[in-house]
């Protein structure tokens, strides 16, 4: 890593016409719920693999404490999508399935490659809520500055994940690649389905 900080993405201009921005921000709510749901259910799935078994005693840990953070953040979504009036995606039960395998598949491969998929989703989201943050720093600042606090607290999961040696994974390289773009596939489908 060079050390250097990564240039925050452009913000979206909301779409022209009326009611453009409140259907921004419901693709805005819509997203970011269903990857809280996401991670969740990867942080289940991992559990369920490494969560009682022996030796694994202090990844155990720390995936529950991952998890009860995500687990926040989605209470805090559910909220504001009823406040908001937005639905949640219709992918969510496909998410959640595709989620906890994903966990559960890279928990199998051993503590390093589940390490591997938590620095892999956490880049993507890190990315995806520092261009929503930018995009709503003046025109919803209280929502921005609950996002950050969010992205703080998954960076925090990505930089944990390669202290505890997530790129000594096998087959490393694959399995951030293939991660990472099916969350940033997800990202795309889930604003709009």
């Amino acid at each position: 890593m060079s050390g250097e900080e990564p240039i925050p993405p452009k913000p979206i201009p909301p779409k022209p016409g009326r009611g453009a921005g409140a259907a921004r921000l419901a693709e805005i709510l819509r997203v970011d719920h269903a990857g809280e749901m996401a991670a969740v259910a990867i942080y289940r799935g991992q559990r369920a693999v490494l969560g009682e078994a022996a030796g694994h005693e202090r990844i155990a840990g720390q995936l529950a404490h991952m998890e009860a953070q995500e687990a926040e953040h989605l209470a805090r979504f559910d909220k504001l999508l009823t406040e908001r009036q937005v639905r949640p995606t219709a992918l969510a039960p496909v998410w959640r399935l595709a989620a906890f395998a994903l966990g559960a598949g890279t928990a199998l491969m051993g503590d390093k490659a589940a390490h591997a998929c938590t620095e892999a989703v956490e880049t993507v989201i890190e990315d995806h809520y520092a261009g929503q943050i930018a995009e709503l720093a003046e025109r919803d600042p209280t929502l921005a500055a609950e996002l950050a606090k969010f992205r703080d607290e998954e960076l925090a999961h990505r930089d944990l994940a390669v202290e505890e040696g997530a790129r000594e994974a096998p087959a490393y390289g694959l399995l951030s690649a293939v991660i990472g773009a099916g969350c940033r596939a997800a990202i795309k489908i889930s604003e709009k389905l």
